[in-house]
Order: C-alpha cells, then sequence, then structure tokens
C-alpha cells in the first residue's frame, strides 16, 4: 500500500512535514434552511466547494498535509427521511430499517466521494503530486453517555409547522427553525486513526471522520453500531490531538466570531483565549446551537496540543486565517 501511494502522491517533502486539520460545516454543503423552501442552491452550493477546494489546494501549496473532515446533519436527516416515507408505504412496510450508524457510513461515503472527486481534478490541473484518500471512520462512544437520554444533534431540513405536528420525531428550536433532533454522545476514540495517520504520512489528503464518525459501543467484547451522530467538530479535535497536528481550521458560515451576534452592540473577535470562550459558552454568550459546541472544540484541541494554531474562518479563508488576516484566533 505504501508503495502505491508514493507512486500516485508522489514524494512528500521536509517542507510539508505540517499537519492540518481542516473541518467542513455539514450545512456549508447543503443548507438545510433552504430545504423548508424548495429553494434550488445548487449554484451556491458549487461556490462554497470551490471555496473548500482552493482551501484545500492553499494549504497544500503552504507546505501542510491536509486532513479534511465534515458534517452530515442535513444529509442524514434526508436520507432518513426518505427511508420512513417509504416504509410508510404498503409494499415496504414489512423492510427491515436500516440504522442510523449506517446511514453515518452512507452520508460520509457520498460526500467524501464527490469532494474527493472535485479535489483529484484540482490537484490534477495544478500538477500537484497529491491524491486523496476516503476513510469510512469508526468512533466508539459510551453506550451510558447522557446524550442518549437528551437528543439534541439537528439533523435534515427546517421543518413545516404541518411536520413538526405530524412526524413522531424528537424535534428542537435551532436559529434557523424547527429541525429533526438526535443523540450526539462525545467521541471517546477513533478507531481507524492508525490507518488515517500512515495515510498522512505518505502525502494523501485524507478524507475522514464525516459526520463526525460512524458511532460504535462495545457490547460483550462486540463493536456494535450506535443511532446517533456525533459533532464533527468535537471529533476534529481529538482527531487532531491524535495526529499532534499543527494546525486545526474549523470552515463554517461566517467569517469570524461575534459578540452579541445580530445586535446593533455586534463585534468582531479576531482572537480570544481559551479562558474567554469558556465564559462565553457558560453565560450564554456563545450558546449550544450555533458557536458553543465549535468553541468547546477548539479549546478541547488548544488546551492537548498548545503550539497548535486552532482558528475558525469562511470557506475560503483558511490562509488568511493562519496568517492572521481573517477568522478568529483562539489563545
Amino acid at each position: 500500500m505504501m508503495n502505491m501511494l508514493m507512486a500516485i502522491g508522489g514524494e512528500v517533502g521536509p517542507a510539508a512535514s505540517r499537519i492540518a486539520v481542516y473541518a467542513i460545516g455539514g450545512n456549508a454543503l447543503s443548507d438545510p434552511s433552504r430545504a423548508k423552501m424548495g429553494d434550488d442552491s445548487n449554484q451556491e452550493q458549487a461556490l462554497v466547494l470551490g471555496k473548500v477546494l482552493s482551501d484545500i489546494v492553499d494549504l497544500l501549496e503552504a507546505g501542510y498535509r491536509v486532513v479534511v473532515t465534515h458534517g452530515n446533519g442535513p444529509q442524514v436527516g434526508d436520507l432518513l427521511m426518505l427511508e420512513e416515507r417509504a416504509t410508510a408505504s404498503e409494499d415496504m412496510a414489512q423492510r427491515p430499517r436500516t440504522g442510523l450508524d449506517s446511514w453515518v457510513a452512507a452520508t460520509q461515503g457520498i460526500i467524501g466521494h464527490e469532494i474527493a472527486l472535485n479535489l483529484d481534478s484540482m490537484l490534477q490541473r495544478r500538477g500537484r503530486p497529491e491524491r486523496t484518500a476516503v476513510i469510512l471512520t469508526r468512533v466508539e462512544v459510551a453506550a451510558d453517555d447522557p446524550a442518549f437520554d437528551l437528543p439534541a444533534k439537528p439533523v435534515g431540513p427546517v421543518l413545516s409547522d404541518e411536520a413538526v405536528k405530524k412526524e413522531e420525531w424528537d424535534i428542537a428550536a435551532t436559529v434557523i427553525g424547527p429541525r429533526r433532533v438526535v443523540a450526539s454522545p462525545l467521541p471517546k476514540m477513533i478507531l481507524d486513526s492508525a490507518v488515517i495517520h500512515t495515510l498522512v504520512g505518505q502525502g494523501a489528503v485524507v478524507f475522514c471522520g464525516g459526520g463526525g464518525g460512524i458511532p460504535v459501543i462495545r457490547l460483550d467484547g462486540q463493536l456494535v453500531g450506535i443511532p446517533a451522530v456525533i459533532d464533527k467538530d468535537r471529533f476534529s479535535a481529538l482527531l487532531a490531538t491524535e495526529l499532534s497536528a499543527d494546525a486545526l481550521l474549523i470552515s463554517t458560515a461566517i467569517d469570524s466570531l461575534k459578540t452579541a451576534f445580530g445586535t446593533s452592540s455586534e463585534k468582531t473577535l479576531t482572537e480570544i483565549s481559551c479562558a474567554d470562550a469558556l465564559d462565553g459558552i457558560e453565560s450564554g454568550e456563545f450558546p449550544s446551537g450555533s458557536m458553543g459546541p465549535k468553541l468547546s472544540a477548539m479549546v478541547m484541541a488548544k488546551q492537548n496540543i498548545t503550539d497548535c494554531e486552532v482558528l475558525l474562518c469562511q470557506p475560503g479563508d483558511a490562509l488568511k486565517a493562519l496568517r492572521g488576516k481573517s477568522g478568529t484566533r483562539l489563545v
């Protein structure tokens, strides 16, 4: 495998010794707020994807080996909804249901395939030696994680009033409207981290941990999939720690962290300390439905790897954020 990777990926020189973990939000790839309105946003999504690809190439050209993670909330919710509507028909009613962990695996393949295919084409056009690898990534969680008793992770589109009344789902209010929610346990261990580390070492651009990874628990000595969606930023922070990454970039819909967001007192933060970030989460300045989980994951990474550059930025600004010209840096 190593010889094959060296052949297709080219030799990795000393300049490419640094590792960057680049996390893409699932909403950046499929906006759940548009699904409710039936808005065809293909052009806008293509623009976002183009910025994501440019970020990855920019990081490679700056001398980083790149590991890409991504969310899947809108996509996995759509697949769940499609299956549930299909099984409502008489001829499909007896068909066994697909587990949520399997749908997470499916979205890892679907999203990873799409981004990797586009990136491979861009790399070839640029004459870059790297090639991509998409890894179905399993993540162990605790069977007794309290998140299983309090579903809070939004998946799928914003729901209409009719759907809220009709569907027998766990539904919660979010900043963009009511959405279905599922359990989101904390990641304990990335079972495929050794494979990821090997591929990164051989110069591949690795796509892994899609949707936060496929959640599994240990039951009577066996690994078993469990219905949940792990927070992808928490996974990314754990991955950055296990890889001893030099940079963790959380790519999201806004250009930087804001206080008093959406008000006349709104203020842009170019940097924030771990202590202030935790205080903001505790006070509700950075709520659990938006920036809270991202900041919490960023603090976790920074506390575990103090010399890691931990940044929040929008797609297209990765290199500018590393240079201190955009985004928010955690200090």
